[in-house]
């Protein structure tokens, strides 16, 4: 491979957003390669070995913050930018002090991951108050998505929430909370 190419790799569980990214900084003139998982991630790694690596937060229900030290063991120096959905100050502070040098929160355009993957400058964009969640909304997000991992058994969903069935079934027949601060 050329020296002068950028090497980058993309982890994302979420295809379509994985692929449309790599598309898009292919054309920035990244050499860029994708992974969906943990496992095939640090398989990339041990062949790849990427200078830049792009890094969704929430792989599947696992965190991506535990995928930050053991890419650094694999690719020294390696450049590591963390995007996400679901964008907190405590997640940014984590995903920093284990050594990625960016946070971003989704949707990012292009230019902004471009510019956090080349630059030094650690910058934690100000998200807009009109993107910002509510402690209910998020509330409600976290309880779709683990309902859905359990295929909609409340009980099974109660017991990973550490809930009271009742409960969950109470917040369940709340309409969705509005996102606005």
């Amino acid at each position: 491979m050329d020296k002068d190419e950028r090497q980058l790799l993309i982890i994302d569980d979420d295809e379509s957003y994985r692929e449309v990214l790599a598309r898009s900084l292919a054309r920035r003139g990244f050499v860029v390669r994708t992974a969906a998982s943990v496992e095939a991630s640090l398989e990339s790694c041990c062949t790849y070995d990427p200078e830049y690596i792009l890094l969704d937060l929430n792989l599947a229900g696992q965190s991506g913050l535990n995928l930050i030290s053991p890419l650094l063991e694999l690719v020294p120096g390696v450049r590591i930018v963390v995007l996400t959905g679901y964008a907190s100050i405590q997640t940014a502070v984590g995903a920093l002090k284990l050594g990625a040098c960016q946070y971003l929160p989704k949707p990012a355009n292009v230019s902004d991951i471009v510019k956090a993957l080349l630059d030094d400058n650690i910058d934690i964009p100000e998200m807009p108050a009109e993107d910002r969640m509510t402690v209910q909304h998020l509330e409600w997000e976290y309880i779709q998505h683990t309902l859905g991992e359990h295929g909609g058994n409340i009980a099974a969903t109660a017991r990973a929430l550490k809930m009271h069935r009742r409960t969950l079934q109470r917040k369940l027949a709340k309409k969705r909370p509005t996102m606005m601060v």
